[in-house]
């Protein structure tokens, strides 16, 4: 493989490899201070990160909050303490060696505030911002007010060009790069446009020369871009190393870490990664933030989508084919059907689904009376992680909602990525991965059960396998 050689990131030279800021509890401050003393960038999460307390515990973050804004203020309070904490972890750990970023996901509950709050107390310790999930126009602005450099990550050149026409380009000196992120082998969340077909990958070479073009245009033929999604083995990427088309290019790792000495995944999601077959990690969109996301296929995904499945159309009046009269509920309250679906639902009251719930697009979905409650408890207890949240309607505008109904076919994204970080079952929480995730069953390095520190691991990267 060609020479990996070094790159400017913040004003230092590190090795081109960075590490992926995966949400809850999962990038922390071991992690990237690992990262960064193996003369690489870590990247911690700000997302709802850990605080401890006085005998190294983590603190949990329980609500008592009587309203959605009460509880939304602890959010904030917990997210700021979080970052804290993490940042200095991870800058004691990191020995003065390589960069530290801190990655905030726009679309998150009181996201300007918790990063803002967190970069106060954190002057020093942070080299840098990432920022996606949504159209961080403030990222540059608020990067700019603490003298660091910001990464916004996108999915295509088209959204970097409106983020440089209408903020970037008056604060062009501090971006540090652009992570492209692929929509179709990322993990987590994923930038899919109503253009693009979930079901037709495109290969990311182009769509990243078409970014680079974008940013040549801008003047920023020296800024580097960072692919983000579906890199394994360098060795694969090789043609992207000193390519004109592809200009400075760094390279960015999200699922390889999950299973280091340093990452703090339960154990039990630690041997399941070394278990997926191709296909195991697939693209749902079942998720309240609108967005399609990447996660392992489990329990947690199959009664999302057994949820949806069992939903039926209605109309209050008999219009058209819905003609057939429906008793719904405790009050046998007759709403109308088409015949075929009257049928259907029966036979789910019979199999138990006894309870309807209203979606925002006129149907009813039918379950168990149990989830029925525990879907009516994770709504009252929304606390604002989003910035807009389909499963809640919570929302942070002056209405402090959506202004649409609650949607039970979504989830409280919150509660299973808090659960699955700490001590949930892997099996019946939401587990994000990248699509390359069973490649660790694959690759020889990993034989015989064998788990890398994260200095390991960028060694390893570095050989180009």
């Amino acid at each position: 493989m060609k020479a990996l050689n070094s790159i400017i990131m913040a004003g230092q030279e590190v090795l081109p490899i960075i590490e992926g800021g995966k949400g809850v509890a999962v990038s922390n401050g071991m992690t990237s201070g690992a990262f960064a003393a193996a003369g690489a960038v870590g990247t911690f999460s700000g997302v709802n990160a850990d605080s401890f307390d006085s005998s190294g515990l983590v603190i949990p973050q329980v609500y008592r909050g009587r309203t959605r804004h009460d509880r939304h203020e602890e959010l904030v309070k917990y997210a700021i303490d979080g970052g804290i904490t993490q940042a200095r972890i991870a800058h004691e750990t990191r020995g003065n060696r390589g960069r530290l970023h801190i990655n905030i996901l726009w679309e998150m509950g009181g996201a300007e505030r918790v990063l803002e709050g967190v970069l106060d107390k954190c002057r020093g310790l942070i080299h840098g911002v990432t920022c996606g999930a949504g159209m961080p126009y403030r990222l540059a602005e608020i990067a700019a007010h603490y003298g660091i450099h910001y990464y916004p990550i996108i999915s295509s050149g088209r959204a970097f060009r409106a983020l440089w026409k209408r903020a970037y380009h008056k604060f062009s000196d501090l971006l540090g790069g652009v992570v492209y992120e692929d929509p179709w082998l990322a993990g987590g969340h994923n930038g899919l446009s109503n253009s693009e077909d979930p079901r037709k990958p495109e290969d990311p070479y182009p769509r990243v020369v078409a970014l680079r073009q974008v940013m040549n245009e801008a003047g920023l033929h020296n800024t580097p871009i960072i692919m983000a999604g579906g890199v394994w083995w360098l060795s694969e990427w090789e043609y992207w190393l000193d390519n004109p088309e592809i200009g400075p290019v760094a390279f960015q790792f999200g699922t390889r870490p999950l299973l280091t000495q340093e990452s703090p995944i339960l154990s039990e999601w630690k041997k399941r990664l070394v278990t997926l077959k191709p296909g195991d990690v697939r693209l749902q969109r079942f998720s309240p933030t609108g967005f399609y996301s990447s996660a392992v296929h489990n329990g947690f995904l199959e009664n999302l989508e057994h949820r949806s499945e069992r939903q039926i159309p209605f109309t209050p009046e008999p219009v058209g084919a819905h003609e057939t009269a429906l008793n719904i509920g405790a009050r046998k309250k007759e709403v109308y059907v088409t015949a075929a679906d009257k049928f259907r639902a029966q036979t789910w009251m019979e199999q138990g689904f006894t309870e309807t719930m209203k979606t925002p697009d006129a149907t009813f979905i039918f379950v168990a009376p149990e989830e029925a409650e525990d879907i009516r408890a994770d709504q009252i207890a929304c606390m604002g992680c989003l910035s807009a949240c389909a499963f809640s309607n919570w929302s942070q505008n002056e209405e402090g909602s959506t202004g649409r109904k609650a949607d039970p076919r979504s989830f409280c994204i919150q509660k299973t990525l808090q659960n699955i970080a700490h001590d949930g079952s892997i099996h019946n929480e939401l587990m994000f991965a990248g699509h390359n995730a069973y490649r660790f069953s694959q690759d020889p390095w990993y034989k015989n059960g064998f788990v890398p520190s994260v200095k390991q691991l960028v060694e390893r990267i570095a050989t180009g396998w």
